[in-house]
This record gives C-alpha cells, sequence and structure tokens, in this order.
C-alpha cells in the first residue's frame, strides 16, 4: 500500500470509529437514564432466530456500487463492527450478583460494553466476476474478570464480562455492466450466521449475538468508484439499479480519492469527514456538539459519578469536556464552510429601508417587507425555457448539488411552486409543496415550504 493510499484509509477510518460509536451511549450517560435502556445503535445485524421474535431486525446487509473495472486488479474488503460485551457486578465474599457496589470511592454498575471487531477479505475482481467468493468467519466469545480491592487490599468484588461467539459470512461478487465503459457492479453481502446457544424472547437476549454497528470499507488501488450521489450522466441508470440493505454507500477519504467506499449504516455525503471543530467523541447520535457540550458540563458532581460509573468512554469523555480550554468551545459556535469566489456578475443591491433613528440610523440588514426590488407572489424565473412562477407546477430533482435522507425521498415527486425568492445574494430559492402532501393546507398556512434551487426541479409546463 503506497503512502497515499495508507492516509487516504486512515482519513476514512476517522469516520468509520465514528460510526462504530455513533449512538452507544446517549446523554446523560448514565446507565439509569431511561434512553439507555434499549440498545444498541445503528448497524445492528441480529441473528437469524431472532426474525421470529421481530420480523423488521436484518440479519444481512447488502452494499451495491459501480467500480470503473477497467484499471482494478484487486478489492480489498474490511468488515467492522461491535461484539457486545455484558458486564455484571458481583461482590465479596459469595460473589452475589448486585445492581451497585462502591468500592474505594469509586462506584461501579452492571452495563453492555462493546469490544471492536474487523475482518478484512482480498480477492482478484477476475475472482469476483467467475462467480465471486464466500469467506465465513467467527469470533469467539469469552469470560473475563477483573477484581475490584479495597483501600485494605482485601477483595470486595469483581466485574464479570462475558461475550458471546459469533459467527458470519462475507459474500462478493460482481458482475460486468452493458456497454463500453467497461463499468462492474460490485456486490458486498455480510450476513450474521450465528445460531444462539438460548431461546430469543426480546431484543436484549439477541443482542449479544449481533453483529453491532456494521460498516465497510471497500478499497480498490488503482481503480475508480463512481459516486453514488452524484454519479456521471452514463452512469446514473446503473447506479439508480444497486440495491443497497442497510447500508449506505459514498465515496471515502478525502476530496478527489476515488479508490475506496465507505459504506455505512447511516446517510453520508461523498468524502466524510470528522470536522475540525469537533474536540472528540460524544457518542450520542444526530447531536449538536456544542449544545451536547454545554449540556454535559451543566451535569450535578452525582450525574457525573453515575455516568463515570457507567462506562469508560463516558468518564474519558467527562474529563475531557472538564478539561476543555474555553477556545476548543468557542470553535463549536460555528463556522464557515463554504465561500464563493468573487468576482462575476454582480447581482443588483435591493432598496434598502430608510434608516431608523431609533437604533442610531443602523437600519436592519434587510426587510422584506420593505423591499420593492422583490415580490415572491409574482416573481419568476425561467427554467429549460418555461416561466417558473407561483402556481407552476414542477418535478423535485434533489441530488445535483445536495443529497441528504430528506431530499432523497422527495425525488420524483410533483409540487406546486408557491414563492420565487431572490436573496440578498442575487440567488433564486423557489418554495414548493409537494401535491401529494396531506398537510399542504396546514403547511401553506404557517408558511412552512420546502426550498430548491432552479436546477433542482424541472417543470411541467407553462405557468397557468
Amino acid at each position: 500500500m503506497t503512502e497515499q493510499d495508507q492516509a487516504a484509509l486512515d482519513h476514512a477510518r476517522q469516520v468509520a470509529d465514528a460510526i462504530l460509536y455513533e449512538g452507544y451511549l446517549l446523554y446523560p450517560y448514565r446507565a439509569s437514564a431511561q434512553k439507555n435502556q434499549d440498545r444498541f445503535q445503528f448497524g445492528v445485524l441480529m441473528p437469524p432466530a431472532y426474525a421470529q421474535v421481530d420480523p423488521g431486525e436484518p440479519a444481512v446487509s447488502q452494499t451495491e456500487c459501480i467500480l470503473d473495472g477497467k484499471a482494478a486488479t484487486e478489492l480489498t474488503v474490511t468488515v467492522r463492527f461491535l461484539q457486545l460485551q455484558r458486564r455484571t457486578v458481583r461482590a465479596a465474599p459469595d460473589s452475589a450478583e448486585v445492581g451497585s457496589l462502591r468500592v474505594d470511592g469509586t462506584e461501579y454498575v452492571p452495563w453492555d460494553e462493546a469490544a471492536e471487531r474487523e475482518q478484512q477479505v482480498t480477492a482478484p475482481v477476475s475472482e469476483l466476476l467467475s462467480g465471486g467468493v464466500e469467506v465465513p468467519f467467527t469470533v469467539p466469545g469469552g469470560v473475563d474478570e477483573e477484581n475490584l480491592t479495597g483501600p485494605d487490599g482485601q477483595l470486595a468484588g469483581r466485574l464479570v464480562r462475558r461475550r458471546e461467539p459469533l459467527s458470519a459470512v462475507i459474500r462478493l461478487t460482481a458482475e460486468r455492466l452493458p456497454g463500453p465503459y467497461g463499468a462492474l457492479r460490485v456486490r458486498l453481502v455480510l450476513a450474521n450466521a450465528t445460531e444462539p446457544v438460548r431461546p430469543l424472547a426480546r431484543r436484549a437476549d439477541g443482542l449479544p449475538f449481533a453483529l453491532v454497528a456494521a460498516h465497510s470499507l471497500i478499497s480498490v488501488p488503482g481503480g475508480r468508484f463512481l459516486s453514488m450521489t452524484d454519479p456521471p450522466e452514463w452512469a446514473a441508470p446503473a447506479v439508480s439499479g444497486c440495491v443497497n440493505a442497510g447500508t449506505w454507500p459514498v465515496l471515502g477519504g478525502p476530496a478527489g480519492c476515488v479508490e475506496l467506499i465507505l459504506s455505512a449504516p447511516i446517510i453520508l455525503y461523498d468524502h466524510p469527514e470528522i470536522a475540525a471543530e469537533s474536540a472528540g467523541q460524544l457518542y450520542d447520535s444526530t447531536e449538536i456538539d456544542e449544545i451536547l457540550t454545554l449540556r454535559t458540563l451543566a451535569l450535578t458532581d452525582a450525574e457525573k459519578q453515575e455516568a463515570r460509573a457507567t462506562d469508560p468512554r463516558a468518564a474519558e469523555l467527562l474529563d475531557r469536556l472538564d478539561d476543555l480550554p474555553p477556545e476548543m468551545l468557542e470553535r463549536m459556535h460555528g463556522a464557515i464552510r463554504y465561500l464563493r469566489p468573487a468576482g462575476g456578475t454582480t447581482a443588483p443591491e435591493p432598496a434598502g429601508p430608510t434608516p431608523d433613528p431609533a437604533i442610531g440610523g443602523q437600519a436592519p440588514w434587510w426587510d422584506p417587507g420593505m423591499d420593492q426590488s422583490v415580490s415572491p407572489e409574482t416573481d419568476h424565473v425561467v427554467i429549460a425555457g418555461v416561466k417558473v412562477a407561483r402556481g407552476s407546477r414542477v418535478r423535485m430533482c434533489p441530488g445535483r448539488r445536495r443529497a441528504d435522507a430528506q431530499d432523497l425521498f422527495l425525488a420524483g415527486r410533483t409540487a406546486q411552486v408557491e414563492a420565487v425568492l431572490f436573496d440578498v445574494d442575487g440567488q433564486v430559492h423557489l418554495a414548493l409543496l409537494p401535491d401529494d402532501d396531506p398537510a399542504a393546507d396546514l403547511q401553506r398556512s404557517h408558511g412552512r415550504f420546502l426550498y430548491f434551487g432552479p436546477d433542482e426541479v424541472e417543470p411541467l409546463g407553462a405557468t397557468s
């Protein structure tokens, strides 16, 4: 592996590590908190037998992506997941299981921890095309004991960590797509094949036999993967034909890297990265770093003590935040992600309101009610030669500039234009309401619309 390839893989692994623990432990980081009673997080592949309890919990995930096969010779898949490790607390002298034990000022409570696991498969692309490869693997179980001694050196109790054995299968295949481009559709199937040693009556019974937060890194040195969110026009039909179950493949590594796919159980954009403002993992899924940090700092000493007893990662998190310098907190407050280059056509400045002497001659930066240069109800924009204004109908085509979950669910649906808006930078925005939205009248009365750019819609006809 070249130095550049290793750097790209390291970059992708930073994001993969965050995925591994996304939702692992939720604020306020205490085992007693209701939100921490039913775990684990994203990307859980249950044992097949659990389907009798809940058919909605999958045992298999599938990733399909498009590879330019002209230069690719070998493909490497790294599957990563967590193995549940159930921690119980036993008190001396009879080793009875207890709900809490305090030893030398430190409290210990039962908790489901996790151990990181990884399995790698490398195969020639030619072998994937000629039938594929199937690689079964196992993860051993085990029991570890940690003695807890008091200040007098006497045994006060012990922590017992138990892991159940796991079995799984990685299947890799590829097929050549029709056409002159030499593209391949690569399929990765990860299946939990564990046979539990006891009956499963509820989710907590199945989790010790599950692959938790399962995701994969697929690399092809010298090859080129195509973006699944913004593919070239010739590859769009092939990309739309890919079936991904429980995973979301994106280009991994830094911008410009095309030899690496990160397939995650959450929706990401191409070349995801950890924000430079982040001071470290907070584990609580989908939360905003600054808000979560401030709330964590506001925990009482008793709450922090219980959090520290819950999980070593919670203890490390609290130590990190307690010592967080002010400049790190300020960095979380906000950042400018994108700046447009200066130059080009300058949009005419909108007419501003008359300065208000009550605020020292400093007028608000913009008041749409006083700006006579804009009229959302009558303004229009021309798209593909068609005048689009309020009342026009369009088809939503997100993904040309953005592609998050909400946008993709709207792709191909029709909508009515409620207003054409021009912002202070001269950009045009269309306020839309989907035709099939049962709450359209309510949304309209509240002024709640979906906002799309002119290049993200297709006109369905001239304005009526």
